[in-house]
């Protein structure tokens, strides 16, 4: 019947072996290692290497949350890959996954809302398997940063990594399952987060090549104050919206941007009783998949239990902000 609650199947992850830790960057910065990890809380972060690709990154996650969940992938019926950093232009990542899959009846596009995409691609699906009850969907994040990420540029080589995360969708029995999400564009801060050339404004050339203009560039301080500023309040309002209050939130399931900005915003939230989970300490900002990649590693860990409230939150480019709620159940599809 329409209406039956949605929810979290099964859980995979992938990270590339290719490993940039902190000595390389003090010594290219000229700063020391105990200052890196200071500031941003990261020891080490993965890199994909030679012609591996985010296409690579998310079938392989894609295939451990097909096996996780015991749903087949002829079984999906919506395969979304959230992603800034696609393999080229066109084909959309997604279709690449669905043919590597063999998922064929599977409707495939890619979301690109930069490092909250995990969370805006649980809550599309949810929408479409809303009206399709013994459907299923497959929501991948999948990013490759250190391709668009200059090597010159200290405040986000020391941060960010790639990585790819999946989860798949279903129905669920009651009252688990997705509870709410709480999703919003800030385009006027656009200007926080931007890849200059490389689209039809800019396309690539000699000129945008030689001027490093195929980076990411990001006002740090101006992040900072916009995750402060606009996240505590989407939380708020979700929470709000679903009858919950803070102290009841078992897990906190954030977007791995910094380390020191995660305690601050689990504070902030007044989120004391929750457990705040990272794995950015060894796996670095790995964008869309940040967030994928910590929930799978939880669940793996066995550190979720049936009936727990979690609180999934990405934020970042866009600007963009999506906060989920869901309580959380262990068992397969209904």
């Amino acid at each position: 019947m329409p209406g039956r609650p949605i929810g979290i199947l099964g859980t995979g992850s992938q990270v590339p072996a290719g490993e940039l830790g902190n000595a390389e960057l003090a010594e290219r910065f000229g700063v020391t290692t105990e200052w890196i990890e200071r500031k941003t809380q990261i020891r080490s972060r993965r890199h994909v290497t030679g012609e591996q690709k985010p296409s690579d990154l998310a079938l392989t996650a894609a295939r451990r949350a097909l096996e996780a969940a015991g749903v087949t992938a002829d079984r999906i019926d919506v395969l979304i890959v959230t992603t800034t950093t696609g393999d080229s232009p066109l084909p959309p990542v997604s279709c690449l996954v669905q043919a590597g899959l063999g998922a064929h009846k599977a409707a495939c596009f890619d979301l690109n809302i930069g490092c909250s995409g995990f969370v805006h691609g649980l809550a599309v699906a949810q929408a479409m398997l809303s009206v399709r009850p013994q459907g299923h969907a497959l929501v991948i994040g999948a990013d490759a940063w250190s391709r668009f990420t200059d090597p010159l540029d200290r405040s986000t080589a020391v941060l960010l990594a790639d990585a790819a995360g999946a989860a798949v969708l279903g129905t669920v029995d009651e009252p688990y399952g997705i509870l709410d999400s709480d999703l919003i564009g800030h385009g006027d801060r656009a200007d926080l987060l931007v890849i200059e050339a490389g689209g039809s404004a800019l396309p690539a050339s000699h000129e945008t090549v030689d001027a490093r203009r195929h980076f990411l560039r990001m006002n740090g301080r101006g992040v900072t104050e916009f995750v402060l500023d606009q996240v505590p309040p989407s939380v708020k309002e979700l929470l709000g919206r679903t009858g919950v209050e803070p102290g009841e939130v078992a897990h906190f399931v954030p977007h791995q941007a910094n380390g020191v900005l995660l305690g601050k915003l689990a504070r902030e939230m007044g989120l004391h009783e929750a457990r705040v989970h990272s794995t950015l300490e060894r796996f670095g900002n790995s964008g869309a998949a940040s967030l994928a990649v910590t929930l799978d590693h939880a669940v793996r860990a066995g550190e979720l239990s049936t009936g727990d409230l979690v609180l999934l939150c990405g934020f970042g480019g866009g600007m963009a902000v999506g906060s989920s709620l869901l309580r959380w159940h262990t068992g397969g599809s209904s």
